[in-house]
């Protein structure tokens, strides 16, 4: 049964309530049997509902792992214990999870919903896209069916697998409530078309998935806004479709470039405040393709703007996710045109597009 059709009422029932309301309404009895007829009928269509959740729980909750990160200081002196979610991608025991979830661990504990538990290591992360793969050589379960994140709609359904809070195979429920959210990540980067759901997510879902009514994937959940004072919390998930296009490059490759021209862009903040209208260099790191190309940072001293890019590859910059946007569509190893305002004189450049966080 779909979704849309878990709330449409059988025509008999329809009809039996019409039935008795025409009675009511002309002064007559109303007939027994019709009454019983719609109160037994209700409670199947509750049940009907039930199962299907039921149902898609039983099958997807294999698929979906509970994750320890163990994480050491520099030292070994102190250690703190991250817990997150994941679920296997496919049968070769890739594990997808959030990139954050185990960021600087020296130890990863995988559990399975059977309770048998290996140690994991990392074979690919990307923090631009809070994606990565871990994979336990020991475990093994049926990968997830993974669905399509593009033709979601606002208020579809969505259900939650994972660990709240360490409290490993819990499944909440509601509806997709936003669609085409932007999550920052890092260095000005984010990712676009985020779902937003108020199915609940906790600390410890991150990384599980965000299923349909049919069990399909359609998300990888990654944080959580709450508001104690509304009572108030939604759910963000990174799109299934930047998923299929990212985690098979991370387990082939175990990394994904991050395009970049050397720079350091000037605080958001201080654009808004100087009326700046484009990405003021702050700093540019020595030989990089920036520096090669001739172009100029603030003044370290007076903290003077010299170039404020104002265009990458023909589009408007506005601001860094603007200018990361370009670089990326164009991807390592191009070179992008910028336009450059410096103080008041303008020109266009050619600067190479470089790998900032190469693989170690």
């Amino acid at each position: 049964m779909t979704a849309k059709s878990l709330f449409t009422l059988p025509a008999g029932v329809v009809l039996a309530a019409l039935l008795a309301a025409g009675s009511v309404l002309h002064g007559q009895e109303r007939p027994r049997d019709a009454a019983a007829a719609t109160a037994g009928r209700a409670p199947n269509i509750l049940a009907e509902i039930e199962q299907a959740t039921i149902s898609l729980f039983e099958r997807a909750s294999p698929s979906v792992v509970q994750i320890t990160s163990l994480v050491k200081d520099d030292d070994g002196a102190a250690i703190s214990i991250k817990i997150g979610s994941g679920f296997f991608w496919d049968a070769d025991g890739n594990i997808v999870t959030n990139a954050h979830v185990v960021r600087g661990a020296k130890e990863i504990a995988v559990w399975l919903a059977s309770g048998q538990q290996a140690r994991a290591e990392v074979v690919g992360s990307a923090p631009n896209f809070d994606l990565a793969v871990i994979r336990a050589k020991e475990l093994r379960a049926a990968p997830l069916a993974i669905g399509t994140s593009g033709d979601l709609k606002v208020g579809q359904l969505a259900f939650a697998i994972g660990s709240p809070f360490g409290l490993d195979q819990s499944l909440t429920s509601g509806v997709i409530s936003a669609l085409n959210r932007q999550l920052p990540t890092s260095k000005g980067r984010s990712i676009a078309n985020i779902i937003q759901t108020d199915a609940a997510v906790h600390p410890g879902n991150s990384g599980g998935p965000l299923l349909d009514s049919s069990g399909r994937l359609i998300g990888v959940n990654t944080i959580a806004y709450s508001s104690s004072e509304l009572g108030t919390s939604f759910g963000f998930a990174i799109p299934v479709d930047v998923a299929s296009r990212i985690v098979p490059r991370l387990i082939r490759e175990g990394h994904i470039p991050t395009p970049g021209i050397g720079i350091v862009p000037a605080a958001e903040s201080l654009a808004i405040r100087s009326g700046i209208d484009g990405v003021a260099i702050a700093r540019i790191t020595p030989g990089s393709p920036a520096e090669r190309a001739g172009l100029r940072a603030a003044d370290t001293t007076t903290g003077a703007v010299a170039d404020i890019i104002t265009v990458a590859d023909g589009q408007p910059v506005r601001n860094v996710l603007d200018l990361t946007e370009q670089l990326e569509n164009l991807g390592v190893g191009r070179t992008i045109l910028l336009r450059i305002d410096r103080k008041g004189t303008t020109f266009d450049v050619l600067v190479d597009i470089i790998d900032i966080e190469p693989r170690t």
